[in-house]
Protein backbone atom coordinates (compact mmCIF):
# COMPACT_ATOMS: atom_id res chain seq x y z
CA UNK A 1 0.00 0.00 0.00
CA UNK A 2 1.26 3.47 -0.92
CA UNK A 3 -0.89 6.58 -0.70
CA UNK A 4 1.49 8.91 -2.51
CA UNK A 5 0.30 10.37 -5.82
CA UNK A 6 1.13 9.24 -9.33
CA UNK A 7 3.12 11.82 -11.28
CA UNK A 8 2.48 12.34 -14.99
CA UNK A 9 4.21 14.79 -17.31
CA UNK A 10 4.10 15.76 -20.97
CA UNK A 11 5.24 18.57 -23.24
CA UNK A 12 1.68 19.87 -23.32
CA UNK A 13 -1.85 18.57 -23.00
CA UNK A 14 -1.45 15.17 -24.65
CA UNK A 15 -0.55 13.41 -21.41
CA UNK A 16 -4.06 14.12 -20.19
CA UNK A 17 -5.18 11.17 -22.33
CA UNK A 18 -3.13 9.05 -19.92
CA UNK A 19 -4.66 10.83 -16.92
CA UNK A 20 -8.13 10.10 -18.30
CA UNK A 21 -7.36 6.37 -18.45
CA UNK A 22 -5.78 6.37 -14.98
CA UNK A 23 -8.92 7.99 -13.58
CA UNK A 24 -10.97 5.17 -15.11
CA UNK A 25 -8.72 2.31 -14.00
CA UNK A 26 -7.75 3.49 -10.52
CA UNK A 27 -10.16 6.29 -9.55
CA UNK A 28 -9.01 6.41 -5.92
CA UNK A 29 -5.46 7.46 -6.82
CA UNK A 30 -4.27 11.07 -6.58
CA UNK A 31 -2.51 12.39 -9.68
CA UNK A 32 -0.01 15.21 -10.13
CA UNK A 33 0.16 16.38 -13.74
CA UNK A 34 2.64 18.76 -15.36
CA UNK A 35 2.21 20.03 -18.91
CA UNK A 36 5.11 22.06 -20.28
CA UNK A 37 2.82 24.05 -22.55
CA UNK A 38 5.18 27.02 -22.78
CA UNK A 39 7.76 24.85 -24.57
CA UNK A 40 5.50 22.55 -26.60
CA UNK A 41 6.21 20.73 -28.88
CA UNK A 42 9.27 18.79 -27.77
CA UNK A 43 9.33 16.78 -30.99
CA UNK A 44 10.96 19.54 -33.03
CA UNK A 45 13.83 20.01 -30.53
CA UNK A 46 17.29 18.50 -30.54
CA UNK A 47 18.07 15.44 -28.44
CA UNK A 48 20.06 17.30 -25.79
CA UNK A 49 17.33 19.90 -25.35
CA UNK A 50 14.68 17.18 -24.97
CA UNK A 51 16.79 15.38 -22.38
CA UNK A 52 17.29 18.61 -20.41
CA UNK A 53 13.57 19.42 -20.50
CA UNK A 54 12.79 15.87 -19.36
CA UNK A 55 15.28 16.16 -16.50
CA UNK A 56 13.62 19.40 -15.35
CA UNK A 57 10.12 17.92 -15.67
CA UNK A 58 11.07 14.84 -13.65
CA UNK A 59 12.73 16.97 -10.96
CA UNK A 60 9.57 19.07 -10.68
CA UNK A 61 7.31 16.02 -10.41
CA UNK A 62 9.57 14.40 -7.80
CA UNK A 63 9.15 17.49 -5.65
CA UNK A 64 5.57 16.36 -5.00
CA UNK A 65 6.42 13.12 -3.20
CA UNK A 66 5.07 10.74 -5.84
CA UNK A 67 5.31 6.95 -5.90
CA UNK A 68 5.56 6.65 -9.68
CA UNK A 69 6.41 8.91 -12.61
CA UNK A 70 4.92 8.45 -16.07
CA UNK A 71 6.50 10.21 -19.04
CA UNK A 72 3.27 10.51 -21.01
CA UNK A 73 5.20 11.98 -23.90
CA UNK A 74 6.20 9.91 -26.90
CA UNK A 75 9.15 12.16 -27.67
CA UNK A 76 10.64 11.96 -24.18
CA UNK A 77 9.99 8.22 -23.98
CA UNK A 78 11.70 7.63 -27.31
CA UNK A 79 14.74 9.76 -26.53
CA UNK A 80 15.16 8.30 -23.04
CA UNK A 81 14.67 4.74 -24.28
CA UNK A 82 12.54 1.96 -22.82
CA UNK A 83 14.93 1.05 -20.02
CA UNK A 84 15.53 4.42 -18.41
CA UNK A 85 14.30 5.32 -14.95
CA UNK A 86 14.22 8.51 -12.91
CA UNK A 87 17.43 7.92 -10.95
CA UNK A 88 16.12 4.49 -9.95
CA UNK A 89 14.52 5.72 -6.72
CA UNK A 90 10.94 6.03 -7.99
CA UNK A 91 9.00 3.68 -10.26
CA UNK A 92 9.09 5.07 -13.80
CA UNK A 93 7.59 4.33 -17.19
CA UNK A 94 7.45 5.96 -20.56
CA UNK A 95 4.82 5.16 -23.17
CA UNK A 96 7.20 3.30 -25.48
CA UNK A 97 7.36 -0.26 -24.17
CA UNK A 98 3.69 -0.68 -23.13
CA UNK A 99 2.53 0.42 -26.60
CA UNK A 100 5.11 -1.76 -28.36
CA UNK A 101 4.10 -4.82 -26.32
CA UNK A 102 0.43 -4.37 -27.16
CA UNK A 103 1.13 -3.85 -30.85
CA UNK A 104 3.19 -7.04 -30.96
CA UNK A 105 0.36 -8.99 -29.38
CA UNK A 106 -2.43 -7.79 -31.70
CA UNK A 107 -0.86 -7.64 -35.16
CA UNK A 108 -1.98 -10.42 -37.50
CA UNK A 109 -0.05 -9.71 -40.68
CA UNK A 110 3.17 -8.66 -38.97
CA UNK A 111 3.16 -5.08 -40.26
CA UNK A 112 3.09 -2.38 -37.58
CA UNK A 113 2.91 1.33 -38.32
CA UNK A 114 4.22 3.99 -35.93
CA UNK A 115 3.40 7.68 -36.08
CA UNK A 116 4.98 10.29 -33.85
CA UNK A 117 6.98 13.49 -33.74
CA UNK A 118 10.15 13.96 -35.78
CA UNK A 119 12.29 13.15 -32.74
CA UNK A 120 10.35 9.96 -32.00
CA UNK A 121 10.57 8.61 -35.53
CA UNK A 122 14.22 9.59 -36.04
CA UNK A 123 15.18 7.79 -32.82
CA UNK A 124 13.96 4.47 -34.22
CA UNK A 125 13.07 3.52 -30.65
CA UNK A 126 9.73 1.89 -31.42
CA UNK A 127 11.29 -0.29 -34.10
CA UNK A 128 14.01 -1.40 -31.68
CA UNK A 129 11.48 -2.16 -28.94
CA UNK A 130 9.17 -4.08 -31.26
CA UNK A 131 11.95 -6.13 -32.82
CA UNK A 132 13.33 -6.97 -29.38
CA UNK A 133 9.99 -8.66 -28.69
CA UNK A 134 9.27 -10.10 -32.13
CA UNK A 135 12.25 -9.82 -34.49
CA UNK A 136 10.27 -11.04 -37.49
CA UNK A 137 7.87 -8.06 -37.54
CA UNK A 138 8.04 -5.21 -40.04
CA UNK A 139 7.86 -1.68 -38.61
CA UNK A 140 7.03 1.34 -40.77
CA UNK A 141 7.29 4.77 -39.18
CA UNK A 142 6.26 8.23 -40.29
CA UNK A 143 6.56 11.57 -38.51
CA UNK A 144 3.48 13.78 -38.23
CA UNK A 145 4.80 17.19 -37.14
CA UNK A 146 1.53 19.05 -37.70
CA UNK A 147 -0.62 16.76 -35.53
CA UNK A 148 0.39 18.31 -32.19
CA UNK A 149 -0.24 21.94 -33.22
CA UNK A 150 -3.53 20.91 -34.83
CA UNK A 151 -4.66 19.28 -31.60
CA UNK A 152 -3.33 22.04 -29.33
CA UNK A 153 -5.20 24.61 -31.43
CA UNK A 154 -8.51 22.78 -31.45
CA UNK A 155 -8.58 21.31 -34.98
CA UNK A 156 -10.01 18.09 -33.58
CA UNK A 157 -13.43 17.68 -35.16
CA UNK A 158 -13.78 14.38 -36.97
CA UNK A 159 -14.80 16.07 -40.23
CA UNK A 160 -12.47 19.06 -40.06
CA UNK A 161 -11.23 19.37 -43.66
CA UNK A 162 -7.78 20.63 -42.65
CA UNK A 163 -7.18 17.74 -40.24
CA UNK A 164 -8.51 15.19 -42.76
CA UNK A 165 -6.13 16.50 -45.42
CA UNK A 166 -3.12 16.36 -43.07
CA UNK A 167 -4.06 12.85 -41.89
CA UNK A 168 -4.22 11.63 -45.49
CA UNK A 169 -0.88 13.24 -46.31
CA UNK A 170 0.93 11.64 -43.37
CA UNK A 171 -0.76 8.24 -43.29
CA UNK A 172 -0.98 7.37 -46.98
CA UNK A 173 2.49 5.69 -46.99
CA UNK A 174 1.47 3.47 -44.05
CA UNK A 175 -1.84 2.58 -45.67
CA UNK A 176 -0.06 1.64 -48.90
CA UNK A 177 2.29 -0.62 -46.92
CA UNK A 178 -0.73 -2.51 -45.58
CA UNK A 179 -0.13 -2.14 -41.85
CA UNK A 180 -2.82 -3.79 -39.72
CA UNK A 181 -1.72 -2.13 -36.47
CA UNK A 182 -0.91 1.54 -35.92
CA UNK A 183 0.76 2.92 -32.81
CA UNK A 184 -0.27 6.48 -31.98
CA UNK A 185 3.19 7.30 -30.67
CA UNK A 186 2.26 10.69 -29.26
CA UNK A 187 -0.36 11.13 -26.54
CA UNK A 188 -1.92 14.03 -28.46
CA UNK A 189 -2.96 11.78 -31.33
CA UNK A 190 -5.92 9.97 -29.68
CA UNK A 191 -7.78 13.30 -29.78
CA UNK A 192 -7.99 12.90 -33.57
CA UNK A 193 -8.36 9.13 -33.36
CA UNK A 194 -11.68 9.11 -35.23
CA UNK A 195 -10.20 10.98 -38.19
CA UNK A 196 -7.22 8.61 -38.25
CA UNK A 197 -9.49 5.56 -37.97
CA UNK A 198 -11.74 6.79 -40.77
CA UNK A 199 -8.77 7.07 -43.10
CA UNK A 200 -6.97 3.86 -42.12
CA UNK A 201 -10.12 1.71 -42.19
CA UNK A 202 -11.79 -0.74 -39.84
CA UNK A 203 -9.19 -3.48 -40.35
CA UNK A 204 -6.41 -1.45 -38.75
CA UNK A 205 -6.10 -1.57 -34.95
CA UNK A 206 -5.08 1.72 -33.35
CA UNK A 207 -2.89 1.58 -30.24
CA UNK A 208 -3.05 4.59 -27.90
CA UNK A 209 0.28 4.96 -26.11
CA UNK A 210 -1.34 6.92 -23.27
CA UNK A 211 -3.97 4.25 -22.68
CA UNK A 212 -1.40 1.46 -22.73
CA UNK A 213 0.95 3.11 -20.23
CA UNK A 214 -2.01 3.71 -17.90
CA UNK A 215 -2.77 -0.04 -17.99
CA UNK A 216 0.91 -0.78 -17.41
CA UNK A 217 1.03 1.57 -14.41
CA UNK A 218 -2.05 -0.01 -12.86
CA UNK A 219 -0.67 -3.53 -13.24
CA UNK A 220 2.75 -2.55 -11.93
CA UNK A 221 1.34 -0.82 -8.86
CA UNK A 222 -0.99 -3.73 -8.15
CA UNK A 223 1.77 -6.35 -8.48
CA UNK A 224 3.98 -4.42 -6.08
CA UNK A 225 1.21 -3.68 -3.57
CA UNK A 226 1.57 0.06 -4.20
CA UNK A 227 -2.05 0.98 -4.83
CA UNK A 228 -3.68 3.39 -2.41
CA UNK A 229 -5.97 2.03 0.28
CA UNK A 230 -8.08 5.20 0.13
CA UNK A 231 -11.75 4.60 -0.50
CA UNK A 232 -12.66 8.11 -1.65
CA UNK A 233 -12.22 9.41 -5.19
CA UNK A 234 -8.72 10.68 -5.82
CA UNK A 235 -7.92 14.23 -6.83
CA UNK A 236 -6.04 15.53 -9.84
CA UNK A 237 -3.72 18.51 -9.45
CA UNK A 238 -2.49 20.17 -12.63
CA UNK A 239 0.53 22.36 -13.30
CA UNK A 240 1.33 24.19 -16.53
CA UNK A 241 4.25 26.34 -17.61
CA UNK A 242 1.90 28.53 -19.66
CA UNK A 243 -1.51 30.13 -19.17
CA UNK A 244 -3.81 28.51 -16.61
CA UNK A 245 -6.80 29.85 -18.52
CA UNK A 246 -5.69 28.29 -21.80
CA UNK A 247 -4.91 25.00 -20.07
CA UNK A 248 -8.38 24.89 -18.54
CA UNK A 249 -10.02 25.88 -21.80
CA UNK A 250 -8.37 23.13 -23.84
CA UNK A 251 -7.99 20.31 -21.29
CA UNK A 252 -11.61 19.14 -21.46
CA UNK A 253 -11.04 17.84 -25.00
CA UNK A 254 -8.40 15.46 -23.63
CA UNK A 255 -10.16 14.49 -20.40
CA UNK A 256 -13.60 14.08 -21.93
CA UNK A 257 -15.19 16.10 -19.15
CA UNK A 258 -14.60 19.13 -16.97
CA UNK A 259 -11.36 19.38 -15.03
CA UNK A 260 -11.52 17.69 -11.65
CA UNK A 261 -8.89 19.57 -9.70
CA UNK A 262 -6.95 22.79 -9.36
CA UNK A 263 -4.53 24.23 -11.92
CA UNK A 264 -1.35 26.11 -11.05
CA UNK A 265 1.18 28.06 -13.10
CA UNK A 266 4.86 27.08 -12.95
CA UNK A 267 7.37 29.57 -14.31
CA UNK A 268 10.13 28.49 -16.67
CA UNK A 269 12.63 30.08 -14.27
CA UNK A 270 11.44 27.70 -11.58
CA UNK A 271 11.85 24.70 -13.87
CA UNK A 272 15.36 25.53 -14.99
CA UNK A 273 16.43 25.99 -11.35
CA UNK A 274 16.12 22.24 -10.77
Amino acid sequence: MNNNAIGVFDSGLGGLTCVKELNKLIPNENIIYFGDNARVPYGARGKETILEYARQDIAFIKKHNVKMIIAACGTVSSVLGSGKTSDGDIAFSGVLLPAAQTACSVTKNGKIGVIGTDATIKSGSYGKAIRSIRPELTVIGNSCPLFVPLVENGFTDRDNPVTKLVVEQYLSPLKKEGVDTLILGCTHYPIIRDTIADYMGENVTLISSGEEVAKYAYNMLMRNDMLTDGEEAGTNTYYTSDSVELFEENAHAFLGNSINGKIYKVGIDELISY
